[in-house]
């Protein structure tokens, strides 16, 4: 039992640890009009 319990909390902290690793939570704009060439 205290194995489980070892393993669970070992999991949850690695699970928690990651959180926000991902990089950033925004779209990127969408820079198609900037790049047009006017001529």
């Amino acid at each position: 039992m205290r194995t489980g319990l070892i393993a669970t909390f070992i999991l949850t902290v690695l699970t928690l640890a990651g959180c926000g690793q991902s990089g950033p939570l925004y779209m990127p704009a969408d820079d198609t009009e900037q790049t047009e060439q006017t001529e």
